[in-house]
């Protein structure tokens, strides 16, 4: 399976010149306003369409305010980069909105009942004075074209996963269930009609369970095994509540409830991280926490395939024994001729060991970063950006930094 990104002419960059200037005007009046707004709209889309929040949408994200502040800040991005086009492109931005739509099912006709909803609160908090015939019609051609770009390149990820539009979901049976000493549990399923497909390392499934109450929610897990065997596994980390957001309420239930015979809800793969453009290019592959997930799944591969290239691992955490996956990660980076590991410990505890720091990840503790290699990101959204910031400072261009959030926050991308 190959991954399917938009490229630049899928994106139509011209707006007609009086939406232009309606736009410029009326961006900064929506943005002053945009959690009004998307809270006026999910609480609008939710009352009329139930069935989306107990089925789709994940309700610990509309509790925090994630998914409003998501939404809220795509369409300004999109919009922003429409009627100032020296801007950075949104392509990898709507590359990575489109394929996680694709792992929940999306349709092209749940976007008029979208569009429906984010009307009716953009008039009912700016008022109808506000929002004149020319403002809305403005607006209403932003968000289309955003639309459009997304079901066509939805379309491409069914297609070339070989379903039909939304038919990604399959039966499955759990084949075992391991605990790691992290707190994490690893997961294997296969699905009962066949296999689903070949996948990419760095890809992940949608995984679907019926809660208590009736609804059945939906998650997203990087695939942490080799390609081809049939199989999938992946890592949960159960989510503790913090202040703001509630436990997982998915992890949470997969670790108290699922065992081996049980059947899932499981999706085709999809994820749009790129492979390295050939097998002697070398990959830098830096984590935090469960965002190792992805890294594993690409070891995996490396390891299976005998690569030659050069990888350089780098994870960071609390301590190592809330290190996921810690002894697979380091059994990997040895089968590999030309793999290094270097993991940094908050709580300090490094009891010594070679590669292993003290402190937060600390790009200058390494004498050098591959050149021309491809660097593959994943954690929290602080930690993304912070390592972002650090690569660049070393000069590595940001077309070779491929991200990969947990969390509905890929506007923080561009």
């Amino acid at each position: 399976m190959t991954v399917t990104t938009p490229g630049s002419s899928a994106v139509r960059v011209e707006l007609e010149p009086h939406h232009v200037e309606v736009i410029k005007a009326t961006l900064p009046l929506i943005g002053a306003h945009i959690d009004d707004i998307t809270g006026r709209f999910y609480e609008g889309l939710f009352a009329a369409h139930p069935a989306l929040l107990r089925n789709l949408f994940n309700r610990g994200n509309q509790v925090s305010g994630a998914q409003q502040r998501a939404l809220a800040a795509s369409i300004a991005t999109f919009a922003t980069h429409l009627v100032d086009p020296d801007l950075p492109h949104p392509a990898d931005l709507l590359s990575r909105i489109g394929h996680k739509h694709a792992s929940l099912g999306v349709t092209a006709d749940q976007y008029p009942i979208v569009h429906e909803h984010l009307f009716a609160a953009i008039v009912a908090v700016l008022g109808a004075d506000t929002v004149t015939a020319e403002v809305a019609a403005a607006w209403d051609r932003v968000y289309w074209m955003m639309a459009e770009t997304l079901i066509a390149l939805e379309h491409e990820l069914y297609d070339a996963a070989g379903v039909a539009a939304g038919d990604v979901y399959r039966r499955a049976r759990v084949l075992s269930r391991v605990a790691d000493p992290s707190g994490a549990v690893l997961i294997t399923v296969r699905p009962l009609a066949g296999p689903l497909g070949d996948f990419v390392p760095g890809q992940y499934v949608s995984v679907g369970v019926t809660m208590s109450d009736g609804a059945r929610q939906l998650r997203q897990y990087s695939l942490i095994n080799v390609p081809g065997s049939g199989e999938l596994t992946f890592a949960v980390r159960p989510v503790d509540a913090v202040e703001g957001a509630p436990a997982g309420e998915v992890s949470s239930w997969i670790r108290d409830n699922i065992c081996v015979g049980d059947l899932v809800d499981v999706t085709v793969p999809f994820g749009d991280l790129p492979a390295p453009a050939s097998a002697a290019t070398p990959v830098v592959l830096i984590s935090a926490g469960i965002g190792i997930t992805p890294m594993i799944g690409m070891l995996e591969y490396f390891a299976a395939r005998r690569t030659d290239a050069t990888v350089q691992v780098l994870h960071a955490d609390r301590g190592d024994q809330q290190h996921p996956l810690r002894e697979r990660q380091r059994e990997l980076v040895e089968q590999l001729p030309h793999a290094s590991l270097d993991v940094w410990y908050e709580d300090g505890l490094t009891g010594g060991r070679p590669g292993v720091h003290a402190g937060l990840l600390d790009l200058d503790a390494l004498a050098e970063i591959p050149a021309g290699a491809e660097v593959y990101l994943c954690g929290s959204n602080g930690f993304v950006q912070a390592v972002r910031a650090q690569l660049a400072t070393r000069g590595v261009p940001e077309h070779r930094v491929h991200c990969e959030l947990f969390s509905p926050n890929d506007w923080l991308l561009g």
